[in-house]
């Protein structure tokens, strides 16, 4: 079963484990690409941006996906 809890934690920690967690591999292969380019091309604004906001959504698919089994794809 998916946390929430541990699945904004992890993204906020590292943007794009969060989704990893919550078996979204593309997600968070893009998540860990995007987040540290905006880090370092715009000085951190649209870093934090994003890390924020990885963490959201890492959180609101644990949540709302949160009975399902690890290995079903979602429609």
């Amino acid at each position: 079963m998916r946390e929430p809890t541990v699945a904004a934690v992890l993204s906020a920690v590292i943007p794009g484990i969060g989704q990893f967690y919550n078996g979204r591999f593309l997600a968070g292969i893009l998540w860990l690409i995007i987040t540290p380019g905006l880090w370092i091309g715009t000085g951190g604004l649209l870093g934090w941006i994003c890390h924020v906001i990885s963490a959201y959504t890492a959180y609101t698919y644990a949540r709302d996906h949160r009975g399902r089994p690890w290995n079903r794809q979602d429609n």
